[in-house]
Parts: structure tokens; sequence; C-alpha cells
């Protein structure tokens, strides 16, 4: 399974990576191969300042050795060897009309424990009804044809409530799926694989849609300021970066997924009725977005 995991993730990244780079018109991916002092490594592709794509990095990562005791115990499984091998993304478009958008898919063993995990969310600054209703059915479609696996209404609701800051009491962004702990059974590697695939699916029309859009200088502060969210999920809660950093993973790769210009602004109030205080108001809640219509 892991070896077959491992060359599936590796083509995964190889599709999203070509059609991004044909999404932008201009950057391409920068790549660095890279050794984990413990065992195993990755490649790390990153594109900057492109045309869509202020920033963005697709990373793939094979990695195995020892868990430290304290680490173990906080995992599935027994003993203190493991092995993970999985992609990740995380992209920040220049505009403020096109969402940030994050996606991963790995497996793990540790011990006799096998299993995997993985999901992607959009976090959109001025959300649009047609995209986040797109985007929710995407996820809703590949859960679909894995009933066995894969319960969508559970997966919506734990990427829900995993991507939320619980000290702001706020949603990161509109969700999508999120799934962990999955055995890693034949069914759950074939929802995995169908998942990896409908990525661009779920994002590239939303791009396509919104990339030749103007905005204005205070539609450009605005995502700034709200990318500030984005920075603490990441550094306080994500699994990923906390996994990465406990693991002697690459810091380069690990934190590639916090965008290039952030604004902290103290105390910050949009104005009432307007479309920055909507996007905490009512697109932050969760809601059945998949059963709307577009």
């Amino acid at each position: 399974m892991h070896e077959r995991a491992s060359t599936y993730f590796r083509e995964l990244q190889d599709r999203i990576c070509a059609a991004l780079e044909s999404a932008d018109g201009g950057a391409t991916f920068r790549e660095d191969t890279w050794t984990r002092p413990g065992g195993g490594g990755g490649r790390s592709r990153v594109i900057e300042n492109g045309t869509v794509f202020e920033k963005g990095g697709v990373n793939f990562s094979e990695v195995f050795g020892a868990f430290t005791p304290e680490f173990a115990k906080q995992m599935p499984g027994d003993g203190l060897a493991f092995t993970a091998v999985g992609v990740s993304l995380v992209l920040h478009p220049r505009s403020p009309l096109i969402p940030t958008v994050h996606a991963n898919f790995r497996y793990l063993t540790h011990g006799a424990k096998a299993w995997f995990g993985g999901g992607g969310d959009l976090t959109p600054y001025y959300p649009l009804r047609e995209d986040v209703v797109h985007f929710h059915r995407i996820w809703k479609q590949a859960c679909g044809t894995h009933v066995a696996v894969a319960d969508h209404a559970k997966m919506k609701k734990d990427c829900d409530d995993y991507f939320h800051l619980k000290h702001r009491n706020e949603a990161r962004g509109v969700g999508g799926i999120f799934f962990d702990y999955m055995d890693a059974t034949e069914d759950a590697f074939a929802f995995v694989r169908d998942a990896g695939n409908a990525f661009l699916d779920a994002y590239l029309p939303i791009v396509e849609r919104r990339k030749g859009l103007s905005y204005s200088p205070d539609q450009r502060f605005f995502q700034e300021y709200r990318r500030g969210r984005y920075v603490e999920f990441n550094l306080v809660y994500d699994r990923g970066t906390v996994f990465g950093l406990k693991t002697d993973g690459r810091t380069e790769s690990i934190l590639m997924s916090l965008p290039p210009v952030v604004r902290y602004i103290y105390d910050y109030r949009p104005a009432p009725g307007s479309p920055e205080a909507e996007l905490t108001e009512y697109w932050l809640k969760p809601n059945d977005w998949a059963a709307m219509e577009g």
C-alpha cells in the first residue's frame, strides 16, 4: 500500500503543478528535492510572483523513522516506528477575488496501524455563491461514489470543526471536506485517489472565472488582513505543521503554506453592511452549500 500510495501521490503532484502553471500563464514551479536526516525526503515545488498565483506550494514527501515517545502517544498505533507519504498544497492567489485553497492527502503507518487522511478547503475573501457551491458539490460527488468509507456529511462537518480558530471563535474559510485516521483498506485508497483527482475540478473553474476581474486597493488590503487568520491557524492548530515539525521535516517546505504578504491591524472592524463584514457574518458560518442554487 505504501508504494502504491507513493506512486499515486507523485503523479498527482505532477498533474496539479502542470495544470496550475497553465492557469497562471506565466510563472512556473521551482523544485527542491530534500532528504530528511532521520529517513526519507521529498520534493517541494513552489510558484511565486505569477500572474495569478502570488505564492503557492505543492509538496510531496515520503519520510520514515521513529517518533519521540511523547509524540508516539498522540498517534494511533504502537511503538515508535512510522512511515508517512503524501502530497500537500496551498495556493495564495494575487487577486482578492480568487480564494486561497488548501488540500492534502496522506498515508501513514505507526506500528501495526495504517491509515489515510486528507481533504480540501476553500478560504475566500469576497465569496461568490457560484464558487462556494461548485467547490462543495465537487467534493460531495467524490464522496458519493464511495459511500462505504466516505460519509460526506460527516467529512464536511469535520472540516468545519477542524478549520476553526478557537481563540477567535471563527471559521478560517467556507470549508470542504476533512478526514483522518481512515483505515487503509482498498476502498479507502480508491476514495483517496478520486478525492485527489477531484481537486483540480473543484478549484480551477473558480480561478478561470475570476482571474480576469479587476479589484481595488481596498479589496487587496482586506485580503492581506484576512490572510492573518491563515497564519494563525497554520501555526497554532494545523496537524500537518505540527507533524512536520515534530518529526524533523524540512522547515522551508512545512512553512511554505504561509502567505507572502500579511497585515496585522489592531482591533480591525469592517464597516457594517459591507462585503467585508458579510464575510464573517454570513459566509464563515457552517452551511449546506452543496444543496444551494449556484
